[in-house]
């Protein structure tokens, strides 16, 4: 692929790279420098990507992998690395509630571990089993089983909270 589709094709798809650093870090200057990485190993990796293959699996995969080493360096210090709540609600009773189940919702995810968070995201993005496991790299029935036993722990997680 020549160095302007590839640009091109990252340019239509950067949404991803947006969402994934916006679910690993807090700061805004943790998600630039990821998405910056992001990039970087994109273009690193551009030799290796098979035209058979959809480009934004690919690019899943390489953006999820970097944000995953990304997550564990912060976990041993330096990078606050967390699910952002952006979202401004009015002072309304229905808006705080709503603010709340969605903190709670980050709060859970944060809790995951690597793997599992970057399941929720494609999960999220309702992407399909199949390119959920193609991206992860297991297999469908444990995409499957995975999300199962995470919707089971959250919906346990909001019984205890009275959602």
């Amino acid at each position: 692929m020549n160095p302007n589709d590839l640009l091109q094709r990252i340019q239509d798809n950067k949404g991803i790279l947006y969402k994934i650093s916006n679910s690993y870090c807090r700061n805004a200057g943790d998600r630039d420098d990821l998405v910056q990485e992001m990039m970087y190993q994109l273009l690193r990796s551009a030799q290796r990507f098979d035209e058979n293959q959809k480009f934004s699996t690919w690019m899943y995969r390489i953006a999820l992998n970097v944000a995953i080493s990304f997550y564990r360096k912060a976990s041993r210090g330096g990078v606050t690395v967390a699910l952002d709540a952006e979202a401004q609600f009015a002072d309304d009773p229905v808006n705080e509630e709503l603010e709340q189940r969605i903190e709670a919702l980050q709060q859970f995810i944060r809790a995951l571990n690597e793997l599992d968070k970057a399941l929720m995201i494609l999960y999220l993005e309702e992407r399909p089993y199949r390119e959920i496991a193609e991206i992860l790299g297991i297999s469908e029935t444990n995409v499957a089983t995975k999300l199962s036993r995470i919707k089971g722990r959250l919906k346990q997680e909001f019984k205890t909270v009275n959602y």
